[in-house]
């Protein structure tokens, strides 16, 4: 018997995030762990009048991918990928892995060549999204890897995951709706402000919004959501920051990093922990070294670091920035291979000021 919350983690997918319509043309991609969720996402698409199209990926896949392909296979394209991110009109992923780590010894520069093959395509995706043309949300299905990271047993993880994601309420579309209004008036008050001060125990940091839009974070593209987040004027970043919890990518745990900017560049990085890999990472492309993310977390019951990027990013009481792509909704033009994001934990004095007034403190908003 399928878990309830499983049933309505799908229709939030479907009625809440991507909101999908008689004949739109629905990608859903997953690995098999996920089949419980896939099989209700499917069975909800089928009931809006979409049309899914399912593509499933084994355990493994990804590292098979990078240890065995050669240079031409990994810059190849396939035609449904292009396809489903051209013409489509949603997709609905999710996460399922059994081992959260078998990429960590993969070679760096295998994977920034996978990625830069795909810059094209990720920009293709992020300007349709902008443009309301393509719908998307990406989700987990809870698993013992992602339990065992999180170090929890794995009914305390699903217990988790379905709180965060509000599918253990009676009504979590209109939970998620309340969070969209709450945050809206954040987004609201924030139109037209220009300068940003963030200060604390590990940041001194500045950065220009003028011109910029913030987005409402608020489930229709990450389920569980829970912030607001901009694209930070490219050249306008000055400063430090000492991220407080490990940044993960692609299966490499890389532990104590600290960036310093000059004119929106990162001119010194270091890290605690694979820092040849923080390195490399930031040399992928010319926009790796520049911010294309500033976001604040506001999701309240993600209150613990799993090292899941997905549910940490939300933590309410911290702030995030992403080397890398940035999201041209929000005026952003920083294109890069990459994006990496990293945390840093508000909730003991941070403070930040826009133009001057403060806006948030230890975690809190104060307008």
């Amino acid at each position: 018997m399928t878990d309830p919350r499983t049933t309505n983690l799908a229709r939030i997918l479907v009625q809440y995030s991507t909101k999908i319509q008689p004949k739109d043309r629905v990608a859903i991609v997953g690995e098999l762990p996920a089949t419980p969720l896939i099989r209700e996402i499917y069975r909800e698409v089928l009931r809006a009048g979409g049309y899914p199209h399912l593509l499933l990926k084994f355990e493994g896949m990804e590292y098979l991918l990078f240890t065995e392909a050669s240079d031409d296979q990994l810059n190849y394209i396939s035609p449904f990928e292009r396809l489903m991110l051209e013409e489509f009109e949603a997709l609905i992923s999710m996460r399922s892995q059994s081992n959260t780590r078998d990429l960590s010894n993969v070679d760096p520069a295998r994977q920034q060549l996978y990625a830069k093959a795909r810059t094209d395509l990720q920009s293709i995706y992020t300007a349709r999204s902008a443009a309301g043309e393509y719908k998307w949300v990406g989700t987990m299905f809870p698993t013992q890897a992602y339990a065992q990271d999180a170090e929890m047993s794995l009914t305390e993880f699903e217990d988790y995951v379905y709180s965060t994601t509000y599918a253990d309420s009676e009504d979590p579309i209109a939970m998620w709706q309340k969070i969209h209004d709450e945050q809206q008036l954040l987004v609201d008050w924030l139109v037209g402000k220009k300068q940003v001060e963030v200060r604390g125990p590990e940041i001194d940091l500045t950065l220009s919004i003028e011109d910029r839009a913030f987005v409402n974070s608020d489930g229709k593209r990450n389920m569980p959501s829970g912030e607001v987040f901009t694209g930070p004027v490219e050249e306008s970043v000055n400063g430090w920051v000492r991220f407080t919890y490990p940044a993960v990518l692609r299966g490499r745990e890389v532990e104590g990093i600290e960036l310093h900017f000059e004119n929106g560049k990162v001119v010194k990085a270091s890290a605690k922990k694979n820092q040849d890999y923080l390195l490399s990472m930031l040399d992928t492309d010319p926009g790796a070294r520049y911010l294309g993310e500033f976001a604040i977390g506001t999701n309240k019951k993600i209150n613990r670091f799993i090292k899941n990027i997905l549910f940490d990013e939300k933590i309410g009481g911290t702030i995030h920035m992403a080397v890398g792509y940035g999201f041209p909704e929000t005026g952003s033009v920083n294109k890069s291979a990459i994006h990496w994001d990293m945390i840093c934990d508000m909730r003991d004095g941070g403070q930040i000021f826009v133009d001057g007034e403060l806006f948030y403190e230890s975690g809190e908003f104060k307008i």
